[in-house]
C-alpha cells in the first residue's frame, strides 16, 4: 500500500470509531469534484454546534483555501461550498473538528456526470461487445474517477447513501468489469471516457441503477402527483427481465435525493423497457417531470451550483422483440421526447438523446432487451453532451427529421422534406406509414413504400390510400430495423428517429398540395 494511502486510512479511523467528525458517504480518496464556474459542495457530519474547518491542501501541502462551516439540524450536519477551481490535481482535503481530522487525498476537480437509469444503463464493461479490449484500456484513463451507489430502497427521503457498491476508484480492469448489471456501467464509463477524450478534463462518474425498474420508483412525489401516480405499483412484471422494486418514490429516496448536495455537470438516463409494461402512455408526463425535478432539486441541495438547467441525456429505446405486434415500444420512445419527436425541444429543455433502434441485439446472452452495443450508444450520447451541455456549435448530435410534405394527389405520392442531408442505408416498404381516410371511414395504417430518395427528400407511394391522408410515421415497431441498418441517416451516421405526426391541409403548393406536420399526442 502506498505511504500516502495508509496515512489516509490512518487519518479516517478516529473519525469512525468516535462516529463525531466524517465526511458524507460519496466523498472520498481518489474523487472527482466540480470545476469551475461552479463551486463544488461538500459535506458531512459532526458534533451538533461545533465548527468544523475544511482545508483544500495543494500537491505540496500548500493551503489553496480554508473555509469554516457550524455543524446545524437534527441529524448534525455541516456543509461547504468551495470556491470555484479550476480543472487539475491532485489535491488534499481535510475536514476539522477540535482535535478531530479526516483527509481524504488524490482529488482532483473536473466535469462530475451522473448515470442511472434501469438494467442498460447497469450492464457493465464486462458485458459489451469487444469487452476484453475495453477492460484493457482502463489503465489509459486514470483521470476517469468512478463511483457506485449500491442498489437501495426506502419508504423516506434518505439524507445519505446507505450502501455503497464501489468507492471512488481509479479505473481498472477488475471495477469495470466487477460483474454482470452490477458495476460499473458501460454506457456510463464509455460516455466519460470519450468526454475525458474529448475536453482534457478529469472526469466523474456517478452510477446509481436498478435493473427491472420503472420511472415512478426513480420519481418524488412531486413527479407523481404532477402526473396523477400516487397508487402503490408493486406488482410482478409479465416479462422475465431483471425485476426491481416498482413502489413510486423508493429509488428517489434511497438512491437520489442524498445526492442533491453534489455539484453535477450533467446527468445522462437509460430507462424505459420497464415503463413499456406500467404506465406507458403516461411516460409523456412522467419522464419531462422527473428531468424538471430532479434539476430543481439538484440546484437547490448544491446551493445553487448545479446549474438549473442541468444538462440531461437520455437514451432511445432500442429493441426487444422481433416480428411483434405491440407498439408499446414505439410509443415509448415517442413519449420519451414528450410527444415532440427531437430533443432538445419546449417541454425537455436543454436535453439530448441517443436514439438505439437500429442497435438491435438478437442473439445477446442477456437477452435482447440488453444489446450489447454500448459504444455506439456513448457515441451519440457524447456528441449531444458536446453540443448541449458544452455548447459547441459545429457538433451534429441529431438525425434527420421531417420539416414537410407535399401531396400529389394526381400521382399518388408524397414527397416529404427532411432537415438534414439523408443517406438512403436500407430499403424497407414497411417504414413508412401513412394514416389514410376516405371519406365516412375510420384512419386506417397503411404501408407508405419509399420509391424515391433525393439530397433531402423522400417520396412515399400512397397505393390504397384514400384522398385524405391524416397522419405520417417511420419505424413504428418494436424491432424497426436490422443492426445499423434503418433506412435513413444523415452523413454523420446518425439514425432519423421515429415520429408519429398528424397532417392538415394547408392550401396549394409547387407540386401539389401541401400538408402541414404535426407532432401526434397518442392519448
Amino acid at each position: 500500500m502506498a505511504a500516502w494511502a495508509l496515512l489516509a486510512l490512518l487519518a479516517v479511523a478516529p473519525a469512525a470509531a468516535g462516529g463525531v467528525l466524517s465526511f458524507a458517504s460519496y466523498y472520498g480518496d481518489h474523487m472527482v469534484l466540480q470545476k469551475k464556474p461552479s463551486g463544488a459542495v461538500v459535506w458531512g457530519r459532526g458534533q451538533l454546534g461545533a465548527m468544523v474547518t475544511v482545508t483544500l491542501l495543494g500537491p505540496s501541502g500548500l493551503i489553496i483555501m480554508e473555509k469554516t462551516a457550524q455543524v446545524k439540524g437534527p441529524s448534525g450536519t455541516w456543509t461547504i461550498v468551495l470556491d470555484p477551481m479550476d480543472q487539475g490535481g491532485p489535491y488534499a482535503l481535510m475536514a476539522e473538528q477540535g482535535l478531530e481530522n479526516v483527509t481524504l487525498r488524490d482529488i482532483y476537480f473536473g466535469d462530475v456526470w451522473l448515470c442511472s437509469g434501469q438494467s442498460n444503463m447497469a450492464m457493465t464493461v464486462l458485458q459489451v461487445a469487444n469487452a476484453s479490449q475495453e477492460l484493457a484500456a482502463a489503465a489509459r484513463y486514470p483521470y476517469v474517477r468512478i463511483f457506485a451507489a449500491a442498489p437501495a430502497r426506502s419508504a423516506v427521503e434518505l439524507e445519505d447513501l446507505e450502501q455503497i457498491d464501489l468507492p471512488w476508484s481509479i479505473p481498472t480492469a477488475e471495477n469495470l468489469g466487477h460483474g454482470n448489471f452490477t458495476y460499473f456501467s458501460a454506457v456510463c464509463w464509455l460516455l466519460g471516457r470519450s468526454l475525458y477524450e474529448a475536453l482534457g478534463s478529469p472526469i466523474g462518474l456517478v452510477q446509481a441503477t436498478w435493473g427491472g425498474t420503472p420511472i415512478e420508483a426513480w420519481s418524488s412525489r412531486r413527479v407523481l402527483q404532477a402526473c396523477g401516480l400516487l397508487e402503490d405499483m408493486g406488482r410482478t412484471s409479465p416479462h422475465q427481465r431483471l425485476s426491481g422494486p416498482r413502489t413510486p418514490s423508493v429509488l428517489w429516496n434511497a438512491m437520489i435525493h442524498p445526492l442533491l448536495n453534489m455539484t453535477l455537470r450533467g446527468v445522462a438516463w437509460y430507462q424505459g423497457e420497464e415503463n413499456t409494461l406500467l404506465n406507458t402512455d403516461k411516460y409523456n408526463c412522467t419522464f419531462p417531470a422527473l428531468i424538471a425535478d430532479w434539476r430543481r432539486a439538484f440546484h437547490v441541495g448544491s446551493a445553487g451550483q448545479t446549474e438549473p438547467l442541468l444538462p440531461f441525456g437520455f437514451v432511445q429505446l432500442s429493441t426487444y422483440r422481433r416480428r411483434s405486434a405491440d407498439d408499446s415500444f414505439a410509443r415509448l420512445r415517442w413519449h420519451q421526447t414528450a410527444d415532440l419527436g427531437v430533443v432538445p425541444n419546449a417541454r425537455m429543455p436543454s436535453t439530448f438523446m441517443a436514439v438505439a433502434m437500429d442497435l438491435g441485439d438478437e442473439h445477446s446472452p442477456y437477452g435482447s432487451v440488453h444489446p450489447r452495443d454500448k459504444q455506439n450508444v456513448a457515441h451519440r450520447l457524447l456528441l449531444g453532451a458536446r453540443a448541449v451541455a458544452y455548447g459547441d456549435k459545429d457538433v451534429v448530435f441529431q438525425g434527420p427529421y421531417p420539416t414537410r410534405a407535399i401531396l400529389e394527389v394526381t400521382r399518388g405520392l408524397l414527397n416529404v422534406t427532411y432537415s438534414q442531408e439523408l443517406i438512403y442505408r436500407q430499403r424497407d416498404a414497411q417504414a413508412f406509414e401513412v394514416c389514410c381516410s376516405n371519406q365516412g371511414s375510420l384512419c386506417q395504417w397503411l404501408p407508405a413504400p419509399v420509391v424515391a430518395v433525393g439530397s433531402r427528400t423522400v417520396t412515399l407511394a400512397l397505393s390504397g390510400c384514400g384522398t385524405l391522408v391524416l397522419g405520417l410515421r417511420y419505424a413504428w415497431a418494436e424491432w424497426p430495423c436490422e443492426y445499423q441498418a434503418c433506412p435513413l441517416y444523415n452523413p454523420q451516421g446518425l439514425p432519423a428517429p421515429s415520429f408519429l405526426l398528424d397532417t392538415l391541409p394547408a392550401g396549394n403548393a409547387a407540386g401539389g398540395r401541401e400538408l402541414l406536420l404535426f407532432p401526434s399526442s397518442i392519448n
